[in-house]
C-alpha cells in the first residue's frame, strides 16, 4: 500500500527553503511535490533543500519526478540540494547520476551551509 506523500515547506533564510518529504515518491506524488516547490519558490528562494529523512519508498516514477523538479529548478537559476537519503537511495542517486546534479549532504546543517 502506497503512503501518500506530504511535503511541508520550511523557510530557513530569505534565499533558501527546506521541503520536508514524508511518505512515498511515486507518480501519485507529483501534485504534492510540485505544489511544495511552488510554495518554496514564490518568495525568491535560490536554494531548495529536499529533506528525505521521512521517505518511505521511491520508485522509477519518483526518480522521474525528481528529474522534472531538477529541470524546473535549473530553469529558475536555483540550486537543488538534498539530505537524509538512506544508503539505498544514495546508491540509486549514484546509479542514475542524480548526485551529479543535486548536492547530497549527510544532514540538515551541511545542506544549510551549502545553500
Amino acid at each position: 500500500m502506497s503512503i501518500q506523500l506530504t511535503a511541508a515547506v520550511r523557510p530557513i533564510a530569505a534565499s533558501a527553503c527546506i521541503i520536508d518529504l514524508h511518505g512515498d515518491i511515486t507518480a501519485q506524488a507529483e501534485a504534492a511535490l510540485m505544489e511544495a516547490y511552488h510554495q518554496a519558490s514564490k518568495n525568491g528562494a535560490k536554494a531548495i533543500i529536499l529533506n528525505f529523512e521521512g521517505l518511505d519508498y521511491m520508485n522509477s516514477s519518483g526518480i522521474g519526478l525528481l528529474v522534472t523538479l531538477l529541470i524546473r529548478v535549473q530553469r529558475q537559476k536555483q540550486k537543488l540540494l538534498a539530505y537524509g537519503l538512506s544508503d539505498h537511495y544514495q546508491q540509486i542517486f549514484e546509479l542514475t547520476r542524480l548526485n551529479e546534479a543535486i548536492g547530497i549532504y549527510s544532514d540538515e546543517a551541511e545542506a544549510k551551509a551549502a545553500a
